[in-house]
């Protein structure tokens, strides 16, 4: 499938919607804290067991974005998105099938692996496009499109929690929902596969810089600098950091207030879900179009060092007041998201924009590792503190200590970066076509 060309006179503004229909599609993964409680109801599972799903679909996200990233580059958005929407879609009806036959492997493997492939290769599949649309603004052009994967839950959480209210909690009313999921994102992921078109070979906007100023760097070089491996740090350190909290708020909110006066109710938790997911959509556009006018490291400085002050106050005073725990939560969850949506630029600030797709491709596999550690530091201290008798925040202060270190470790990391060597850099495609048209017609 060819890479679709804008005709003479498309607007660039048609593309961002394009990418939208995707990611809020594919940001429903973001939700999956609402399926917990129910399954493990259903299918008498543990916390760590339910995070089983989420957590292989992380893992597979970054793989497939990984080895994915160059075929995307090279057979164009198009090409991305209706494989994201085979494979996204897929993933709910096999997780339909083993909700509806009890068969929890059958859930793992369709929502995690299958459903996963569809999560990296759809996240992906817009970037590098949007880049090159638009290289005057490119932190607020992958914001836009980011932001909707942060923004899925939004429409997700309450959406699934209404399903499981009138289908059933049980493993029918889970099935149908997983069924309804896969039909109605398939139809909605076909909206983006339609519209997205690449721009021409000239500039998308005459007074626009050209996506390819400035000094550029295959994705196979990239991997061999030592700032490719900071930002690796500095998203992975971020990333579970932010998931720890997202993958479980809607049973963590509830743990934390379960012994006070004011308990938090399981509708209220859903909202909880759904308000940390539009911190998520927010800070992804709001941070990442900051970070045009601030700068990369500047924009990663805030989200490291203040996520660390924000995950101590939760950690200190979080059970004592609930508008502190939720501020807290909230600042850091627009943290991660802006996290996500900044990346891409800081990539292209560092190695340009000829291979950008691929190159971040190739980091999110830290979003791969952090999304085994996040859940898998949260759920597992969290089981073995309830088993020890313990109760409420006493459940979770181990586990935000741990995410301090971690930012810290992040922060760090950010500092170290600097720009990539000139040896790294080849010269910009167009240029080297000419390099290339030059020496065949000196050959001849």
């Amino acid at each position: 499938m060819s890479p679709p060309v804008a005709p003479p006179g498309w607007s660039r503004w048609l593309v961002p919607p394009a990418a939208l229909s995707v990611h809020l599609s594919i940001g429903q993964a973001y939700a999956w804290s609402v399926f917990k409680p129910p399954l493990e109801s259903a299918l008498g599972l543990s916390g760590t067991q339910s995070a089983l799903p989420f957590q292989l679909g992380i893992v597979m996200l970054g793989l497939s974005a990984a080895f994915g990233g160059t075929l995307v580059e090279r057979n164009g958005p198009r090409w991305a998105m209706t494989v994201a929407l085979i494979c996204f879609s897929s993933g709910f009806l096999l997780s339909a099938l083993g909700a509806a036959t009890e068969q929890y492997w059958l859930i793992v493997l369709g929502y995690g692996f299958v459903g996963g492939i569809g999560l990296g290769i759809g996240y992906i599949s817009p970037v590098s496009t949007l880049i090159k649309w638009f290289p005057d603004r490119p932190g607020m052009a992958t914001g836009i499109a980011i932001m909707g994967f942060g923004g899925g839950a939004l429409i997700a959480s309450p959406w699934s929690a209404q399903m499981l209210e009138s289908f059933g909690s049980d493993s029918s009313g889970i099935a149908l929902a997983f069924l309804v999921h896969g039909l109605s994102y398939a139809v909605f992921m076909l909206l983006g596969v339609l519209l997205v078109r690449v721009p021409r070979s000239e500039k998308p906007v005459e007074s626009a810089p050209s996506a390819f100023d400035g000094p550029q760097v295959s994705a196979r070089n990239a991997v061999r600098t030592p700032q490719f491996w900071c930002l690796w740090i500095v998203l992975c350190m971020n990333v579970t950091a932010g998931i720890g909290i997202l993958e479980k708020a809607a049973p963590m909110i509830t743990d934390f207030f379960k012994e006070t006066s004011t308990p938090v109710s399981v509708s209220a938790a859903a909202g909880f879900v759904a308000l940390l997911s539009a911190a998520n959509m927010a800070g992804r556009i709001g941070w990442s179009s900051t970070s045009d006018l601030i700068g990369r490291k500047n924009i990663y400085r805030v989200y490291l060092g203040v996520g660390a002050v924000m995950y101590g106050l939760i950690a200190l005073f979080g059970d004592s007041s609930k508008p502190l725990f939720i501020l807290c939560a909230l600042v850091i969850l627009s943290f991660y998201g802006g996290g996500f949506a900044t990346i891409p630029a800081y990539l292209k600030d560092l190695f340009g924009a000829y291979q950008v797709g691929a190159i971040h491709g190739r980091l999110l596999t830290a979003w791969s590792t952090a999304g085994v550690l996040g859940p898998l530091i949260v759920n597992w201290i969290a089981d073995r503190q309830e088993d020890a008798g313990k109760s409420g925040s006493d459940l979770y202060s181990l586990s935000f200590m741990i995410m301090i270190g971690l930012l810290v470790v992040g922060f760090v990391a950010n500092e170290l970066v600097r720009p990539v060597s000139a040896r790294h850099h080849i010269p910009a495609p167009r240029e080297a076509a000419d390099v290339t048209a030059r020496q065949q017609s000196e050959s001849a």
